[in-house]
């Protein structure tokens, strides 16, 4: 447990917690939305800090990264906790255990330890996943000073719900990050995830604003997201910030407490892309669907396969000084 970093004090010894949007506002005892942040006599405690419930190497590919260092390998690591209570959340075993089962497990990993691990295991990044880095931002900013002194880049897999304070803090030791862009429907938004879409738009721009690499992520659920009209405005919006924000459109699977809607048809993945690659963007991708063609990067200027990925891995990539070798066009990216 540590004090956390962002807060203000209010009246009566309430206070105000300024991690993430959400700027819950907290009476002695009480914890936040995220269930890991705890007012103590008037002091914000992170009940999680260098408590690591996960932590694995994986591809960056997995993240999904495709545009960030591809076929290296990144630590991966994760507290209990989130900010949101996804219906369709595919780690509620750890995001939501403060919440429905009241309980915070980890194993002791103070940052010094983790990024000595990443050395140890060779990987070009630390990625904060699995659940939402945000809620555990003070054991990720202490943890991403740290690497960057030793080398080490540092991505977030996000679902973009920062506070200003916390986004513009951590920006000079976050190089990277996807961002989870659910819905363009604040009321879907509310209902399913317990959040506000504005938040997570403004979180996509800001990162592009302080030039943090970013790609993000859409997992297509039937009959909520997956209509032309919002596939549409998706697209729009992400091209509106930058057509060369990579777009990765992942298919659903029943989970957690949405099992009434049936996984997404593939049909439907495919639809999504062309949209997205009519609308303009440069890349658009395809998540859970190993072997389709928007698993690979190519030149969006002369059309040449660069990257062949199958699944997570990357079985060629023929990309020299981060352009196309058959006509020299720039591919964006951190290469």
């Amino acid at each position: 447990m540590k004090e956390a970093r962002l807060y203000h004090n209010l009246k009566d010894n309430k206070i105000q917690c300024d991690t993430c949007a959400h700027h819950c506002r907290l009476t002695i005892g009480q914890r936040g939305i995220c269930g890991v942040m705890e007012n103590r006599d008037g002091v914000l405690i992170s009940l999680v800090y260098g408590k690591t419930i996960a932590c694995h190497v994986d591809p960056i590919e997995k993240k999904p990264l495709f545009h960030f260092y591809p076929g290296t390998r990144s630590l991966s690591m994760a507290t209990v906790g989130c900010n949101m209570h996804c219906l369709n959340c595919q780690n509620a075993d750890i995001s939501q255990m403060p919440r429905d089962h009241n309980r915070i497990q980890g194993q002791d990993l103070p940052p010094e330890l983790l990024v000595q691990s990443a050395i140890d295991r060779r990987c070009r990044t630390i990625a904060y996943t699995y659940t939402e880095p945000v809620i555990f931002w003070d054991y990720a900013y202490d943890t991403a000073q740290l690497a960057h002194e030793k080398g080490i880049r540092n991505i977030f897999v996000t679902n973009g719900y920062f506070s200003e304070e916390s986004l513009k803090a951590i920006s000079p030791y976050l190089d990277g990050a996807n961002v989870d862009l659910k819905f363009m429907n604040d009321k879907n938004y509310r209902s399913i995830c317990g959040a506000k879409l504005q938040p997570v738009l403004d979180t996509i721009r800001s990162m592009k604003a302080l030039h943090i690499w970013v790609e993000v992520t859409t997992l297509l659920i039937p009959g909520l997201n997956d209509s032309q009209d919002e596939l549409t405005d998706l697209a729009r919006f992400i091209h509106d910030c930058d057509p060369g924000i990579p777009w990765h459109i992942s298919r659903f699977h029943p989970t957690y407490k949405m099992m009434d809607r049936p996984p997404t048809p593939i049909v439907s993945i495919q639809k999504a892309r062309q949209i997205g690659l009519d609308v303009g963007l440069k890349y658009v991708y395809t998540g859970n669907v190993p072997g389709e063609e928007g698993e690979s990067t190519f030149c969006h200027h002369c059309g040449a396969r660069l990257i062949h990925r199958w699944g997570f891995e990357v079985t060629a990539n023929r990309l020299v000084d981060g352009k196309c070798p058959e006509c020299s066009m720039t591919i964006d990216g951190v290469w």
